[in-house]
């Protein structure tokens, strides 16, 4: 292990700049996903058989969708999504590739987490509300999300750890951040200790993220009294 060659990393900023590209494409990544992911998995609740308005061809018609894509392994994913990727910002390397390829991977994934999380809403508090006559939509807009909120950010914090993940493996079709950094100057040239800088500043991202999730989490909730 080369302590010298990590010391000129960190002198050139290479990992700061892994670091920033890291959680760049992360949080890019998962507001674009939840941009998709979010109607989609409200869409899935509300159509659902016992929803508030079931449409079952729909609901079937995107479950289908959704589990196909969640099925496949991110990585073949990944290179499946490449020429769509081209389709959409001109090119299929670098990051800003990458990070459509973690939308249309992540996209599926939100949209489950999000259904599971609109879910767990009291059916009498939906029912209450289409006693007084209110429409689907503001069933979905003044119910369904203000209760489930605190699950909502719950699965988004999980979602994000997940995206990052992503992030690092889509190193290997050419996106940058510490993924890369773990693969290029670990990995190709045999330092184990750079690799393990990876780790340890990904598993630092991932700690932060899911303190700054819990503690909005937590705060939101109706059932906690301070």
């Amino acid at each position: 292990m080369n302590t010298e060659w990590l010391a000129k990393l960190w002198n050139n900023n290479v990992l700061q700049l892994g670091v920033w590209e890291t959680i760049y494409m992360t949080l890019l990544a998962t507001l674009f996903a939840y941009l998709i992911g979010l109607p989609l998995g409200l869409l899935l609740r509300v159509t659902d058989t016992d929803g508030i308005h079931p449409i079952k061809w729909l609901n079937s018609v995107l479950g289908v969708i959704v589990n196909f894509l969640r099925s496949m392994p991110f990585i073949i994913l990944m290179v499946a999504m490449l020429p769509v990727a081209k389709f959409i910002v001109g090119t299929s390397l670098g990051n800003r590739a990458v990070i459509v390829t973690l939308v249309i991977a992540a996209a599926p994934y939100v949209a489950r987490m999000v259904e599971s999380s609109v879910k767990e809403v009291d059916a009498g508090v939906i029912e209450a509300a289409q006693a007084m006559g209110t429409s689907s939509f503001q069933i979905v807009w003044k119910v369904l999300i203000p209760e489930a909120k605190p699950s909502l950010i719950i699965g988004a914090v999980i979602s994000t750890v997940t995206i990052l993940g992503y992030s690092a493996m889509a190193a290997t079709i050419g996106g940058g951040g510490l993924g890369q950094i773990a693969i290029v100057y670990g990995h190709q040239r045999s330092d184990q200790l750079v690799i393990w800088v990876c780790v340890v500043l990904i598993a630092i991202i991932v700690q932060v993220i899911q303190a700054v999730g819990m503690r909005i989490a937590h705060r939101v909730d109706r059932r906690i009294r301070n």
